[in-house]
This record gives C-alpha cells, sequence and structure tokens, in this order.
C-alpha cells in the first residue's frame, strides 16, 4: 500500500468517526415544537404556563354584563370567551348601549405590541365615555395573557382564536385593527392601522380622548 493511498485512509477513518459522533450527539438532543413560522417555543409567552394562574397575573377587568338593547346587530350569536375567566360572553349584549374602542390584536403582532399601551392610555382619559375592548385573535390564549401581563394593559379582553368577531364586523385581514362602534351598535369607523399614542388613538376614534 503506498504512502498516499494510506494517508487518503486515514482522513477517511477520521471523517466517518465525526460523523458517527454528530449523529450520536443529534439523537440525544431534544426536538421543541414550534409554535408558528419562524416562532420557537422559547420565544413564545406564556409556553408551558397554567392558565388559572396566568389569568390571575394578567389582572384583567371581567367582562362587562349586558348594556341595554340588542347591541349590535353583526355580532350577534357570536360567542367568545371572556379572557379574564375563561367564561363564555354574548358579545352582542355585552357592547348593547355601549361605545366601543374595539382593538383586534396577536401575541407575536409586533404593532400590535406597541399599540396595547396607548389604547390603555387613551382608556384612562377617556373615562367611562367609551370602552375599549381587546381581541386577542390566536389560539394561543396563554401568549396573549403573558403579553397583556408583561405590558401591564389591563383592559375587558376577548378570546377569538377563530376570528369571529373581524369576520362578522368585516373588518380587513391585518393587525392590528380597530373598530369603533356606536351606541346604537352601528359600526361607525374600521381603522386597520396601528397606533403609536393616546393621542393618535382619540384622534382616529374621532374625540378628544380626555
Amino acid at each position: 500500500m503506498s504512502g498516499s493511498t494510506r494517508w487518503t485512509l486515514a482522513v477517511l477513518a477520521v471523517a466517518a468517526a465525526l460523523v458517527t459522533g454528530l449523529v450520536i450527539e443529534l439523537r440525544h438532543e431534544p426536538v421543541t415544537g414550534q409554535p408558528g413560522p419562524h416562532r420557537s417555543a422559547t420565544t413564545v409567552p406564556g409556553a408551558g404556563q397554567d392558565l388559572s394562574e396566568l389569568r390571575e397575573r394578567a389582572g384583567l377587568p371581567a367582562c362587562r354584563a349586558a348594556g341595554d338593547g340588542a347591541g349590535p346587530s353583526a355580532l350577534r350569536d357570536v360567542t367568545v370567551e371572556c379572557a379574564a375567566h375563561g367564561t363564555p360572553v354574548d358579545v352582542a349584549a355585552m357592547f348593547a348601549g355601549r361605545r366601543v374602542v374595539l382593538n383586534l390584536w396577536a401575541y407575536w403582532c409586533a404593532p400590535c405590541r406597541e399599540e396595547l399601551p396607548a389604547l390603555a392610555e387613551y382608556q384612562r382619559r377617556a373615562g367611562p365615555a367609551v370602552t375599549v375592548v381587546t381581541v386577542h385573535q390566536d389560539d394561543n390564549e396563554a401568549a396573549g395573557l403573558a403579553l397583556l401581563t408583561e405590558l401591564g394593559v389591563r383592559l375587558p379582553t376577548l378570546q377569538d382564536g377563530r376570528r369571529q368577531l373581524a369576520a362578522a364586523l368585516r373588518v380587513p385581514n391585518v393587525m392590528p385593527a380597530t373598530v369603533v362602534l356606536a351606541a346604537d351598535g352601528s359600526v361607525a369607523r374600521i381603522l386597520p392601522q396601528p397606533f403609536a399614542t393616546a393621542e393618535e388613538v382619540a384622534a382616529a376614534v374621532g374625540d378628544s380622548g380626555r
């Protein structure tokens, strides 16, 4: 056997050993499920946490009882979950007789994350003249609760992973989006855009926000 042949065989043997070691290492590496495109489980807020604990930590206000009247006709027969306690909510009844600013968002939406504190501040300034309600449009309720806790946003929140409200109100398929409902149940405005400040929300909604 020539020297060059022995050298080639030695290199191949080392390469084979390295490949074998890599395969063994990969077999022992835990596989983590992916919650969505380009989002690993380690980046999803609330992953693996108990929903009841997340709800308690979020401290969201309970969804208000039925108001006066039948509520928005487009939302009749729409029932979703109240994120504060996990019970079903008749949405049309909840909104009846109230002027509502309805914000549609999801935990993975970066502009939504920036906008939620502005909506909370707008509600603080507007007072009882308007009710701001957020709608989490993703099946991962835990992630939505965890994000609201992180941001310190405590607004009435509906869990709507099937996006029933957006479909019923014919909201464009974008997030965030905001819908203004008049007290008589009619849709006053649909605003498929993000807001950075309470002032921007007030201007778009059509009041002073104070």
